[in-house]
């Protein structure tokens, strides 16, 4: 494999002049240029990576640290990265940390040790209070999708507040007064925000008539059907559930399957992610879609492009917004009375 110096001899020009051309921190005249790029080719020459990366003071590697990536969103939000990177010639490193303080607080240092040139950090747990020194220390780290309170970082979030008033005032028009709320408590960014924009909706167009059941865990399947199973449980009359993720609209599901109940015949649900193939359902599931694509290429921007020497870039929150997707899990309470009521049966 050729080296530098012969690249150097064959285009005429010093070793110094070649590496300086090929890191670009100097502009050569055209016929020098088109000479070493000549060489190169010939030659068949590949600059040493990591030499570069010294020379440069820089890795052009980046990392990625996330939960999980089972989860559809997750797992969605991680290719939006991916992909992004690559548009930007970075190369990704993906952690996954099972919310495990330990392994987020390592990733974390490999910031401040400068084995990456910066991080883009997703967590969705939240005892993170230990990573906030962790996290401004770090400087180059953009926080994704959740918050950690205290930390000095750029923020990237989806309008959790909108999302959650457009699913609010979706089952308000179609008169849904007494309600369920599956999905994270006030302890996580999402969940406080989706519940907060969810309530001020219900509570416009009902006012003190509204009736709001909150079962607060976390946005996996397994705790969507065990809500909704304590809600038939506890005999609750509700006529909607807002599950605020794709894998608790599942978890609703099965629940509701296995009670024998239908949706919307029996209850109406609304989720929010849009990941999944919701649309493909045997009810298509009417969702908040979040940007994830977005959230992804934005992501990747604010790492790259932030100036990290400027206090007031360091604490830049950004939010993108989400829409409203309808198709056929929510209808009116007046079809489900006629289609519940018993009374109506005999007439």
């Amino acid at each position: 494999m050729a080296n530098l110096k012969q690249v150097a001899e064959r285009a005429g020009v010093s070793s110094a002049t070649v590496s300086r051309y090929l890191n670009g921190s100097l502009s050569l005249p055209e016929a020098t240029r088109s000479a070493v790029d000549a060489a190169i080719a010939d030659l068949n020459y590949r600059p040493n990576p990591f030499a570069r990366s010294l020379s440069r003071g820089r890795t052009d590697l980046i990392r990625m640290v996330v939960p999980e990536i089972k989860a559809p969103f997750f797992a969605a939000l991680v290719a939006a990265v991916e992909n992004e990177a690559f548009l930007r010639e970075q190369e990704l490193a993906l952690s996954v940390t099972l919310n495990r303080p330990g392994r987020e607080s390592r990733y974390l240092d490999s910031v401040s040790d400068r084995h990456v040139d910066g991080l883009i950090f997703v967590t969705n747990h939240p005892d993170v209070a230990p990573l906030t020194g962790r996290i401004t220390a770090a400087r180059r780290v953009v926080l994704l999708d959740e918050d950690v309170p205290g930390a000095i970082a750029p923020r990237l979030f989806c309008d959790n507040d909108g999302g959650g008033y457009l699913a609010g005032a979706h089952l308000a028009a179609h008169g849904h007064a007494c309600v369920a709320v599956i999905g994270a408590g006030d302890e996580m960014h999402s969940g406080a925000e989706r519940f907060r924009g969810f309530s001020r909706a219900m509570t416009e167009a009902f006012g003190a008539d509204v009736q709001i059941t909150r079962k607060s865990g976390s946005y996996s399947r397994e705790d969507g059907e065990r809500h909704c199973r304590e809600i038939l449980a506890e005999g609750l009359p509700v006529t909607a559930i807002f599950a605020m993720s794709d894998e608790l609209v599942i978890g609703a599901l099965d629940a509701l399957m296995a009670a024998g109940l239908s949706v919307p015949a029996d209850v109406s649900l609304i989720g929010f992610d849009d990941i999944l193939p919701l649309d493909h359902f045997a009810t298509p599931i009417t969702a908040i879609r979040q940007p994830v694509e977005a959230l992804g290429v934005r992501a990747v921007s604010i790492l790259l492009d932030t100036d990290w020497e400027d206090p007031a870039a360091r604490r830049r929150v950004e939010i993108l917004p989400v829409t409203l997707v309808d198709r056929s899990s929510v209808a009116s309470v007046a079809s489900l009375q006629t289609a519940t009521d018993p009374q109506e049966e005999h007439r």
